[in-house]
């Protein structure tokens, strides 16, 4: 995957995600969102076929919307940021296969 840049920028958004800890059920499901965001990219870049990797990238996209719901309940601007660029690589990736 080494010229996937949407996999890239997601895989440095959860980095980036790490050290926010939330009260629990959101920091839960925060984390688990953020991780599907990766591994839905990863499984789906490995799919034979344009329609399987659609669904996993939309998989994705949604994860991300999930994500960028929490962000604006918790106010957290540099993150929500972040998350509109990965959003648009992902939109386009969905919109472009």
């Amino acid at each position: 995957m080494k010229n996937f840049r949407t996999y890239h920028l997601a895989v440095r958004f959860y980095k980036n995600s790490k050290n926010l800890y939330l009260k629990e059920p959101l920091n839960n499901q925060l984390k688990r969102a953020i991780l599907s965001i990766v591994l839905n990219l990863a499984e789906g870049n490995a799919k034979p076929t344009a329609k399987d990797r659609r669904r996993y990238y939309r998989t994705s996209l949604g994860s991300l919307r999930e994500v960028q719901a929490i962000l604006d309940i918790i106010n957290n601007k540099k993150l929500a940021s972040e998350a509109d660029v990965l959003g648009g690589c992902l939109y386009r990736l969905c919109k472009n296969i």
